[in-house]
């Protein structure tokens, strides 16, 4: 019953679909709608929800940090399950410098008692995962070594503006061990600027205030951290991502004749002050015998005290870490269904693989959606339906220390992704939970919403279009920031690029990441993962099939404007004298009428439907041509390996979305001498993006 209600539901939907024309906006022929909708169908009647949770159980039955046996067991379990789904699968093997185990690692208070810390969560009777031997203490990858004892500062998040605030109010971090919780930037910033203060050391931990018994229940009772849950993860901030020796260049295996010259450790800006993880639990032992002046309000955690800034002379706590680095390889697994029509234009989607403990939700709910999908397209092949592009599936090695396994995939293929690469979808951690959300590039926002209105949302009667928006007309699809894969694709060598899926509260990046915890918290039914995969397997195939490539081109416009304004705005606080881009403001105008006659020219050439594979070949390479009109060579000033002048992760926070980074940059530091440049290589670039437009256009 299912299934033909379902089969009539896209019916109806087609029907629709093409009476508004949406699909001629969308870059297929009249004549091909049918083909295309008939292929969508037998697609997401051969999603296999099931096999979402035989995935997932196979993914995480070990601990499987990059460069361990266990996360080899790994890349075997997927290359089979992508040879046997008819990819062609292709190994990458890279030798980078990371972390992969704690080493040693001790916190203890010295005085006014003396007492250990908790490193580690407590294993649970109710859950079996927690006691696996192979589990590790809590370690932040590329901690500096040492062996410090000082007085303690609480330092807030850890966050720039914590940081100014401390030297504002007088505090003097020289010497001493910081802590601070985890949120409001990524971590390695809390080290960074911790060491810029003169900090010898640094703790942190999640407050429960953030993750915790304010949210709820804790862990195995319910979803929120308990007191010895740990967040692991990197610490690494170079003015590059990937492997920290080799920078532009691929970390090709040590006995590759093409091998790089790696740059030397000690050369390297790495942190040298020593940090370590613990739970909230540990955390109050130290936070609770601190007895200096009160905290800013908003400073206030949710541990059952009030909150200090120093611990004075007596409290003196000790951190040690002898961490190891050293060469470790990394293998990306790539299979490949190869396009029937275009082979040379890539639908690239990924996710990593390796994880911190046994990656449930991060990474590999990812991983098991995307093998899901895998499997659905393999049983079109084997129908003989060939996609007319071709499909790449990407699973990345070493991504948790920094990123590293697809930036080296990306240096080492920078020439043809840039000439092939049509899009790359990542989804890190991408079913875990059941709110389903999306960030993207301009082009690529439409695909999304308009696949979501022909997906069941699991366990309703609404589309999955329904509930993302609510009772809002369309839903809000965010920009891409930092911490995931999409960076160097999309930042440095400028293929549109999207992240998506379902999210929640999850375990992150603790001990307690399980099959356990999954079942119980994020997505019991596990029904999320097959819907994921019919979703982006539309938009998959929407993209591998049309025969224009279904850019929305006039979104670049549309959000530019915005973006500009509020840029204009921002600048406003720093100088408050200042009017506007003048030369951008000029360049959008241009860029607008492009687009407009861009959508005009396309719409006529899908209702004719006459182009020829030639012409649509050269209108194909030229829509993958326009994200680059945002590469600049010169890069940011902050680091010129990030070279899209449109988007950049926030280089203060790691995390956060910089649209206009160029500007946000200016702004953040408070300089205004430059404005004028940003002006003329923002208008430079908007200009080379308009008359790209207008090629393609005439073309049509």
């Amino acid at each position: 019953m299912k299934i033909h209600l379902r089969l009539l539901f896209l019916s109806i939907l087609s029907i629709s679909t093409f009476n508004n024309g949406i699909f001629a906006q969308d870059g297929f022929f009249a004549k091909s709608i049918e083909k295309e909708k008939s292929i969508e169908a037998k697609f997401l009647e051969s999603v296999d929800y099931d096999r979402f949770k035989v995935h997932l159980q196979e993914l995480t039955k070990n601990p499987h940090i990059a460069g361990t046996p266990e996360n080899e067991l790994v890349q075997q379990y997927m290359k089979k399950i992508m040879e046997d789904a008819g990819m062609e699968v292709k190994l990458y093997p890279y030798d980078v410098y990371l972390p992969n185990n704690p080493g040693k690692s001790e916190l203890e208070i010295i005085s006014p008692v003396r007492m250990r810390l908790s490193q580690q969560e407590k294993i649970l009777e109710e859950d079996p995962f927690s006691s696996d031997k192979r589990l590790h203490l809590g370690f932040n990858a590329y901690s500096g070594s040492g062996n410090v004892t000082a007085e303690v500062v609480y330092a807030n998040y850890g966050r720039r503006e914590d940081f100014q605030k401390l030297a504002e109010m007088g505090v003097d971090l020289k010497g001493k061990v910081v802590i601070a919780r985890y949120g409001g930037n990524f971590r390695g910033f809390k080290a960074k600027f911790a060491e810029q203060y003169g900090a010898i050391g640094l703790v942190v931990y999640t407050d429960p205030k953030d993750n915790g018994y304010t949210k709820g229940e804790v862990y195995p009772n319910g979803p929120y951290y308990n007191e010895t849950t740990i967040q692991r993860g990197s610490m690494l901030t170079l003015d590059w991502t990937g492997d920290p020796l080799t920078p532009y260049e691929p970390a090709l295996p040590l006995d590759d004749p093409n091998s790089p010259e790696r740059l030397d450790p000690k050369d390297v800006d790495f942190h040298t002050i020593p940090v370590t993880p613990i739970g909230y639990g540990a955390a109050q032992e130290i936070l609770s015998r601190m007895k200096g002046q009160a905290v800013p309000e908003d400073w206030q955690g949710g541990l059952p005290f009030d909150y200090k800034i120093e611990g004075g002379p007596e409290l003196k706590v000790r951190v040690m870490v002898e961490q190891p680095v050293d060469y470790i390889r990394a293998n990306n697994v790539i299979g490949t269904f190869k396009g029937a029509k275009y082979p040379d234009e890539w639908i690239i989607l990924g996710s990593h693989f390796d994880a911190w403990s046994f990656g449930a939700t991060d990474p590999n709910s990812g991983t098991a959606m995307l093998l899901t999908l895998v499997e659905a397209l393999g049983k079109l092949a084997k129908q003989g339906i060939q996609p007319d592009r071709s499909i790449l599936i990407g699973h990345w090695d070493a991504e948790e220390q920094g990123v590293i396994g697809s930036t080296e995939w990306v240096e080492h293929l920078r020439d043809e992704l840039k000439a092939k690469a049509v899009a790359y979808m990542n989804f890190d951690g991408g079913v875990s939970g059941r709110n389903f959300g999306a960030s993207a590039a301009p082009t690529l926002k439409k695909l999304i919403i308009d696949a979501s209105q022909e997906i069941m949302y699991p366990d309703s009667a609404k589309t999955v279009f329904e509930v993302w928006a609510g009772k809002n007309k369309e839903p809000r699809i965010g920009n891409l920031g930092g911490g995931s894969d999409h960076i160097a694709f999309y930042m440095h060598v400028g293929v549109p690029s999207l992240s998506g899926g379902a999210g929640g509260t999850t375990a992150y990046h603790s001990n307690y990441d399980n099959f356990n915890y999954y079942s119980k918290f994020v997505d019991p039914s596990f029904k999320m993962g097959g819907a994921v995969a019919q979703l982006f397997g539309l938009v998959t195939l929407r993209m591998a099939n049309s025969e224009v490539i279904p850019y929305d081109v006039p979104r670049y416009a549309q959000d530019l404007k915005g973006h500009f304004e509020q840029a204009v705005e921002n600048v406003k606080e720093i100088d408050p004298g200042f009017q506007d881009f003048d030369l951008v403001k000029s360049a959008l105008v241009k860029l607008e009428n492009s687009s407009k006659t861009y959508q005009e020219a396309l719409n006529n050439a899908m209702a004719k439907g006459k182009l020829s594979k030639k012409k649509i070949t050269k209108v194909n390479k030229g829509l993958i041509d326009l994200e680059k009109s945002w590469i600049d060579p010169k890069g940011m000033y902050y680091g010129d390996w990030y070279k899209s002048l449109y988007v950049c992760n926030d280089p203060f926070s790691g995390y956060a979305s910089w649209i206009l980074p160029g500007i946000q940059y200016e702004v953040a530091i408070n300089r205004t001498e430059k404005l004028e440049e940003w002006d003329e290589r923002y208008a430079a670039a908007i200009l080379d993006l308009s008359s790209k437009i207008d090629k393609i256009s005439k073309m049509l």
